[in-house]
C-alpha cells in the first residue's frame, strides 16, 4: 500500500502541474495566437500521436530490463522541459513543440508507472489499487485547475498565462521527489520473456486482443478534451468559467474512482467498462445539443462518472490478462493504440466542427462509443482462458 500511495502522490503533484496548464492551452492558442478549432485539433492530435509511438516501446524496455522506476522518472522529468517550452514559445508552433515534448514524457512514464501500481497491489484488489491511483491523480488535477482558475480570474493577458506556466514548475518537482521514495520490486523472469514482443502477439489472450480493437474504435470518436472546453466557450462560458467546468469534472472523477475500482473487482471489468462507454455516449450527446449552460454543467459531471468507470477498470483488465513478462508492453501498447487513434480523432473532430458546426463531432463520438459498447458486450467473452474467466 505504501508504494501505491507514493505513486498516487507522484501523479497527484504531477497533475497539479499539468492541469494548471492543460485547460488553458486551447484558450491560450485561440485568444493569444488566433488559432482555429481545426488547428487546435491538429496540435493536440500530433502531440498525442507522436508520443503514443513511444508508449509500447517504453513498456517493452520496462519488461526487458526491469527498470521501471528510472524509466518512469525520465518520463516525469520531461514535464519540466514542457513548462519551460511554454514559457519561451512565441507562436503556435512553439506550443506544438512543447506539447510534443510533454506527451513524449507521458509516453515514457505511463507503462512503467502502471506496472509499478499493479505489482504493488494484492491480486484480488488490482481494481481498487488503480482506483486509488486514479483518485489521487484526479485530485491533483482538480487542485491544479482551481489554481489556474484563481490566477486567470484576475485577468486574461499574456502575463497571467506565463505566470501560471512558471508556478506550475513547483509541483512537478515535488512529484519527482515522491517518485524517488518508491520501492521497485525486482523480478527474475525467464529468458523467453525477453524476445521482441511482436513475435508473441499471436499468443496473446483473445480477450486482450478484442479489447485493444474496441479501444481503437472508441478512441476514433473520443477527441481531445480541448474540444469540450471550446464547446463550453461557444455556448457562452468565459475562459475562467470554462476552467471551473473542467474542475467540476475532475472532482467528480476523483470522488468516484475508488468506488468504481472496487466495483470492477466485485462484478467484473466488462460490466463496468460497458457502462462507462454508454455513459460517454450520453455525455457527448449532451455536448452535441447543449444550448443552455445547465446542460453543459451536468454533462461535465457525468463525464467524471465515465472517467472513474473506465480509467481504473481498463488498466486492471490489461494487467490481469497480459502475460507477466509482457505486462508493461501490453499496458504500453494500449496507450499507443489510444494515442495513434487520437490524431485522426482530433483532426476529424476539428473538421466536422468547422464544416458542419459544433454539435456534429460530439454526435459522431457518441455513435462510436455506443458501437464500442456493443462490440465489448459481444466480443470480450467470446473466447476465454481459465484466468480471464475470473477477471472479466
Amino acid at each position: 500500500m505504501r508504494n501505491i500511495i507514493l505513486l498516487g502522490l507522484v501523479s497527484f503533484f504531477s497533475d497539479i502541474s499539468s492541469e494548471m496548464v492543460y485547460p488553458i492551452i486551447p484558450l491560450y492558442l485561440t485568444s493569444v495566437f488566433g488559432a482555429t478549432p481545426v488547428l487546435v485539433g491538429v496540435i493536440e492530435g500530433i502531440a498525442e500521436s507522436v508520443a503514443s509511438l513511444l508508449k509500447v516501446f517504453s513498456g517493452y524496455l520496462t519488461d526487458k530490463y526491469h527498470n521501471k522506476k528510472p524509466v518512469a522518472f525520465l518520463g516525469y522529468a520531461t514535464g519540466l522541459v514542457y513548462k519551460i517550452g511554454l514559457l519561451i514559445a512565441s507562436s503556435w508552433t512553439g506550443i506544438l513543440v512543447a506539447r510534443v515534448i510533454d506527451r513524449i514524457g507521458k509516453g515514457i512514464r505511463t507503462a512503467p508507472r502502471d506496472v509499478l501500481v499493479s505489482e504493488s497491489a494484492d491480486k484480488k484488489s488490482i481494481g481498487k489499487a488503480f482506483g486509488i491511483h486514479k483518485a489521487m491523480d484526479m485530485s491533483g488535477s482538480a487542485i491544479g485547475i482551481f489554481v489556474a482558475y484563481r490566477l486567470l480570474a484576475k485577468g486574461h493577458g499574456v502575463f497571467d498565462y506565463k505566470k501560471l506556466f512558471l508556478i506550475s514548475i513547483i509541483p512537478a518537482i515535488l512529484g519527482l521527489i515522491a517518485l524517488l521514495c518508491v520501492t521497485e520490486k525486482k523480478q527474475k523472469l525467464p529468458i523467453k520473456g525477453r524476445e521482441m514482443f511482436w513475435h508473441r502477439l499471436k499468443d496473446l489472450n483473445v480477450n486482450l486482443k478484442f479489447y485493444l480493437l474496441v479501444t481503437f474504435i472508441f478512441t476514433l470518436g473520443n477527441s481531445s478534451n480541448t474540444f469540450l472546453l471550446l464547446r463550453a466557450k461557444s455556448v457562452g462560458f468565459t475562459d475562467t468559467n470554462v476552467v471551473l467546468l473542467y474542475l467540476l469534472y475532475n472532482i467528480t472523477a476523483a470522488l468516484l474512482s475508488i468506488p468504481f475500482g472496487k466495483l470492477s473487482d466485485k462484478i467484473g471489468r466488462k460490466k463496468v467498462l460497458v457502462a462507462g462507454y454508454i455513459t460517454f455516449a450520453i455525455v457527448y450527446l449532451g455536448f452535441a445539443w447543449a444550448s443552455k449552460a445547465t446542460t453543459l454543467v451536468i454533462a461535465f459531471i457525468i463525464y467524471g462518472f465515465y472517467t472513474a468507470m473506465v480509467a481504473g477498470a481498463e488498466r486492471a483488465l490489461i494487467a490481469e490478462v497480459s502475460p507477466p513478462e509482457l505486462k508493461g508492453t501490453m499496458l504500453g501498447l494500449h496507450s499507443t493504440i489510444v494515442g495513434i487513434a487520437l490524431l485522426p480523432a482530433s483532426i476529424i473532430a476539428g473538421l466536422l466542427w468547422n464544416v458542419f458546426g459544433a454539435s456534429v463531432p460530439f454526435a459522431f463520438g457518441a455513435s462510436l462509443s455506443l458501437l464500442a459498447a456493443v462490440l465489448l458486450m459481444l466480443l470480450l467473452n467470446s473466447q476465454t482462458t481459465e484466468k480471464s474467466d475470473r477477471v472479466i
